[in-house]
């Protein structure tokens, strides 16, 4: 399948859209690091940059977690390194938050 042809204009607001996105996805990050912001959260949160982040990225955003531990829990609770937090279970957002409440997070 061939790539739309774009306009210039349309070309500009598709990456200030882009850019909005990443902006937004980095403060999200941001403060789930400061603590100002909780996993649990996340998961009630309805918009689509916490929907569409990636589960390892969330995890890695947490103190103390980086990418080995992440893809630790993930694997430990059987959580596939490409789901993203609107595709998590019931049961699997359970686990992930059973795990941070078990380690006093």
């Amino acid at each position: 399948m061939a790539l739309p042809k774009l306009t210039a204009e349309q070309r500009q607001r598709y990456l200030k859209k882009a850019e909005e996105a990443r902006s937004a996805r980095a403060e999200l990050r941001d403060r789930l690091k400061s603590g100002e912001v909780s996993i649990e959260e996340v998961f009630d949160m309805q918009n689509d940059i916490a929907r569409r982040m990636k589960v390892s990225t969330l995890l890695e955003s947490m103190p103390g977690i980086g990418k080995a531990k992440a893809a630790k829990i993930m694997e430990e609770l059987g959580i596939s390194e490409s789901r993203r937090v609107q595709g998590l279970g019931v049961r699997q957002r359970e686990q992930l938050l059973a795990w941070f409440e078990s380690r006093g997070r």
